[in-house]
């Protein structure tokens, strides 16, 4: 697996990055990816199928001037900005491999993770609900997936040292949640690592084997997407 820590300049730049690699790697037959990055800017991401009024509050992101764009991917609504890590892995779905379905692919993968940042911690660390991982009974990190035939996309974040008391003001409470969180406000159900970035990338290098620095990407792809699909109100505000 190769490792690409990439920051591209805008939002739409950046999510179209993640939807640019499955598909490059679904068309080449290519290697699998190990993706980080993290943004200085402040913005809302919502799922493939979120309803915005009922997962934002759109009066507060338009005083604060804050935008809202929509993933590739299922799952919640998330916040990002400084003090959030992500990252995305686009893997090969391989033939009676725990990847082959979407509930096993989930599974597997969530461990890997839950593995790898369990040994950064003091304390323990577990998965919940489908895509969470949690400490202490609270969620520090959110995931989602999307599939092709031969490739999936794994992505999602770890809150860091993130400004949560934004998250209360900015998103409201899901319209789905994990029995887990008994309907705890933001503030309450979500927590910081307090791990550096450079720790936490490291931990998932090791954890999936992704040595080597991936050296070449598909940089008209990810413009292309960037600018006729992530940038617009058509796509991002479709639900």
């Amino acid at each position: 697996m190769k490792h690409l820590d990439l920051t591209l300049p805008s939002p739409a730049e950046n999510l179209a990055c993640d939807e640019a690699l499955l598909d490059w790697c679904e068309k080449n037959d290519g290697e699998e990816i190990l993706r980080f990055w993290e943004s200085a800017e402040t913005f809302v991401v919502v799922g493939y199928a979120n309803k915005i009024a009922a997962e934002v509050n759109v009066a507060a992101c338009d005083k604060m001037k804050i935008p809202i764009f929509r993933r590739c991917s299922g799952g919640g609504t998330v916040l990002q900005g400084t003090g959030c890590l992500n990252y995305a892995l686009i893997l090969r779905i391989a033939e009676n491999s725990p990847l082959a379905g979407i509930s096993s692919a989930n599974k597997f993968i969530m461990q890997c993770n839950c593995k790898a940042i369990a040994g950064l911690m003091k304390q323990p660390v577990e998965v919940r609900g489908h895509t969470d991982l949690v400490s202490g009974g609270n969620k520090f990190s959110g995931n989602s997936q999307r599939r092709k035939k031969n490739f999936l996309l794994f992505h999602g974040t770890f809150l860091l040292n993130f400004d949560l008391a934004l998250v209360s003001e900015l998103l409201r409470m899901p319209s789905k949640q994990p029995d887990y969180r008994q309907s705890r406000s933001h503030g309450e159900f979500l927590t910081n690592l307090n791990l550096s970035a450079d720790k936490v990338k490291a931990a998932l290098k090791k954890s999936w084997n992704a040595s080597d620095e991936l050296k070449t990407f598909p940089k008209s792809e990810i413009q292309k997407l960037a600018a006729q699909k992530y940038s617009t109100d058509e796509w991002n505000l479709k639900f």
